[in-house]
C-alpha cells in the first residue's frame, strides 16, 4: 500500500507546483498589462495564449468584472488557485499518509 501513498505523494507535490507555476504566470501577465508590451512578442503571446481562457470565464461569470479602469478577474483568479493549492495540496498529502 506504500506505492500507492507515494504515488499519491507526488500527484500532490506536482499538482502544487503547477499551481503555484500558473499562479504566478497569472501575475506576470497582470504586471505586464501595466506596462504595455509589445503584442508580438513570443511571451506575451504565450502568456495571453495560456491565461486568457481562464480569465475570460471569470469575466463571463462575475458580474463585477471591471471596476473602473481595474480588472478584477486575475484577483479572482489567483485567489482561487491559492485555495486550490492549499486545500488539494493538504488533502491529498493526508490521504498519502494514511495510505502509508
Amino acid at each position: 500500500m506504500f506505492v500507492l501513498g507515494n504515488m499519491v505523494a507526488a500527484l500532490a507535490t506536482i499538482l502544487h507546483y503547477s499551481l503555484t507555476v500558473y499562479m504566478w504566470i497569472v501575475i506576470i501577465r497582470c504586471l505586464l498589462s501595466w506596462v504595455n508590451p509589445d503584442p508580438y512578442n513570443p511571451i506575451v503571446v504565450f502568456l495571453y495564449r495560456i491565461t486568457d481562457p481562464v480569465l475570460s470565464f471569470v469575466r463571463r461569470k462575475l458580474p463585477f468584472t471591471a471596476v473602473g479602469a481595474f480588472d478584477l478577474s486575475p484577483i479572482v483568479v489567483v485567489l482561487s488557485i491559492w485555495f486550490l493549492n492549499l486545500f488539494l495540496y493538504r488533502t491529498l498529502t493526508d490521504i498519502s499518509i494514511r495510505l502509508h
